[in-house]
């Protein structure tokens, strides 16, 4: 199937393809352009603050993330058609779960740079460094639970969740580090919440 272009596309464009009965682009692929958005305020931030090397770093994930998106939408239209079609659900299963792993791995390797931006950041920026780590947070959310269906998937093509452990234990054990990468983004939120949100008299548990 022909995907547009996410980098390309229009924000609306890419918009409506979203709300289509179709999944190209899907869930996956939202993952992909919420992590974007985390590095494209990212590179904001670490600009204003001159911080050369989180910048450039933010820019190469923004961009890694628009290709991402693309390779997503690719999987996921594969995978709607392999069900629809009763085709081959394993193999289809497998490359939509890789894909959610690789953009979840991305995302936590963001974090470290995230963090060091909420304590050397402009603090006239801090509400951007809040919008960047809930964004970070949904694409993390996001390539959590994408990932442990796409794997659960698998017991369509008669695995059972055992033998999906033993032959991917890499992909099975993401889920996991992704919900650490989670917690840890919350405690982020949570810690700098008061300067982010100076007028809310409501505060996140830290975790």
């Amino acid at each position: 199937m022909d995907v547009p272009s996410t980098g390309d596309s229009t924000v609306g464009e890419w918009m409506r393809r979203l709300a289509e009965p179709a999944g190209v682009p899907g869930g996956g692929a939202a993952v992909g352009v919420m992590l974007s958005i985390a590095a494209g305020l990212m590179s904001m931030v670490a600009a204003y603050t001159e911080a050369d090397e989180p910048a450039e770093r933010a820019r190469a994930l923004q961009r890694t993330a628009l290709r991402l998106t693309d390779d997503d939408a690719t999987v996921s239209g594969a995978l709607g058609a392999a069900f629809r079609d009763h085709g081959d659900i394993r193999t289809a299963s497998l490359d939509a779960a890789r894909s959610s792993a690789t953009l979840g791995e991305h995302a936590c390797a963001a974090i470290a740079d995230l963090e060091w931006l909420a304590e050397h950041g402009k603090p006239f920026l801090i509400a951007d460094v809040a919008v960047a780590t809930a964004s970070l947070r949904g694409a993390l959310a996001g390539a959590r639970a994408n990932l442990s269906y796409d794997l659960a998937a698998l017991r369509s093509a008669g695995d059972d969740d055992a033998a999906i452990r033993t032959a991917h234990p890499a992909l099975w054990d993401a889920a996991d580090r992704f919900s650490e990468a989670i917690d840890r983004l919350d405690r982020l939120a949570a810690a700098i919440d008061d300067r982010a949100a100076p007028t809310s008299t409501h505060r996140p548990a830290a975790g």
